[in-house]
């Protein structure tokens, strides 16, 4: 397959489109990515990027652009509400290359600058609001809402959670509410009373609340996130500062006195949805990646890092291939089986008496201090 003569669209210019878009540009052929907003503005607050993506970074080439505007960290610790550690587990690190890659941690609106700066100029193509896909079997054609069209050899669909392209061609299921709310602010660090000693991502539970708070060390501040539940399934809710503190009401009096402080014109309001799996991801011109393909709950942690490792299977799957549609099936063969179990986990509560669950043989209580399982 000469793929240099291949005309690709991507729709999105999220963590997906982004990296798709740089993946798919290194192997020479003609990328364009379309993105609905007329600016890039990624509300939100902190991630962690596994090794795995950051060894992708290594071999797009952008590695320092992305450690740049990150932290690395060693650890996640898991407590319950007062704070008393009921898990410690090391970050799962890899050796591919000549220095061992760690986890790092990366509020989203860097992550995202990160990812655009890396793209040729002229690439990204803002305010096209995706209408319709039209499958024309060799090729596509995209429909957007000014008026326009263009037509690719392929199609990357990587529109997220609400993917006019999974809509349009591969399922109508509308996403589902998991019935929890989660509330995400960034706060200084100065402002955590001492809860974050270092670079490492720690996570409080009690309640069915679920509190997150992962340092942004080169930023000086702290993602401070609390999932919490809640039945009302309202995409962007209206909360008071009472319904954010009855959220914690029994946590230690540290995390009570930063959701005390927080100003809520701050804070990040959103009813939590995901989707069940999606069984056709492509057709022999057009294919999903990410969110559109497989829109999980944060609670893995893995939403981002999915949409980064499904940019380089089919960059990869494209480049061993003799043909478009067989490097499609070969990328859904390649990830699905492992994004299918990624949401089922992420699926799984987080009370005391069901972190054994997706933990297994990490009893609460028993396990302080203990690195042997890695996790997902």
């Amino acid at each position: 397959m000469q793929l240099s003569n291949l005309k690709i669209a991507v729709v999105g210019a999220g963590y997906g489109g982004a990296a798709a878009a740089k993946a798919l540009s290194l192997l020479g052929a003609q990328v364009d990515v379309y993105e609905q907003a007329s600016r890039i503005r990624e509300v939100g607050a902190g991630i962690g990027l596994r090794p795995a993506t950051m060894d992708r970074f290594r071999q797009w080439g952008i590695f320092d652009a992305i450690a740049g505007v990150s932290s690395p960290s060693d650890y996640f610790e898991i407590l319950d509400a007062t704070a008393t550690p009921m898990l410690k587990e090391a970050w799962p690190g890899t050796d591919s290359y000549a220095e061992p890659t760690r986890t790092h941690l990366i509020h989203r609106g860097d992550f995202i600058d990160a990812l655009l700066g890396v793209l040729p100029d002229g690439m990204l193509h803002l305010g096209r609001r995706l209408e319709a896909v039209t499958d024309l079997g060799d090729r596509a054609r995209l429909a957007f809402a000014d008026g326009s069209t263009v037509e690719a050899d392929l199609v990357v669909g990587a529109d997220g959670i609400k993917s006019v392209v999974r809509r349009e061609l591969f399922s109508t299921k509308e996403p589902v509410f998991s019935g929890e709310h989660a509330y995400r602010a960034v706060i200084d660090l100065a402002d955590t009373h001492g809860m974050c000693p270092d670079d490492n991502l720690r996570m409080y539970i009690g309640r069915g609340t679920k509190v997150y708070l992962l340092p942004l060390r080169h930023r000086g501040q702290v993602s401070f996130d609390i999932t919490a539940l809640c039945p009302d399934d309202t995409w962007a809710p209206r909360i008071t500062h009472a319904d954010l503190l009855a959220t914690v009401e029994g946590f230690d009096e540290r995390i009570v006195a930063m959701t005390r402080d927080l100003d809520l014109g701050t804070v990040n309001v959103r009813a939590v949805y995901d989707i069940d799996p999606v069984e056709r991801w492509h057709t022999d011109s057009v294919v999903l990646v990410g969110d559109a393909a497989h829109s999980m709950l944060h609670h893995q942690g893995q939403g981002a890092n999915s949409a980064i490792e499904d940019a380089g299977a089919l960059a990869d799957a494209l480049r061993a291939a003799d043909s478009v549609p067989e490097a499609l099936a070969a990328y859904r063969a390649t990830r699905k089986p492992v994004t299918d179990e990624l949401q089922r986990i992420s699926r799984q509560g987080w009370t005391e008496q069901e972190i054994d669950d997706v933990f297994p043989g990490q009893k609460p209580g028993a396990v302080a201090g203990n690195v042997g399982r890695q996790t997902p």
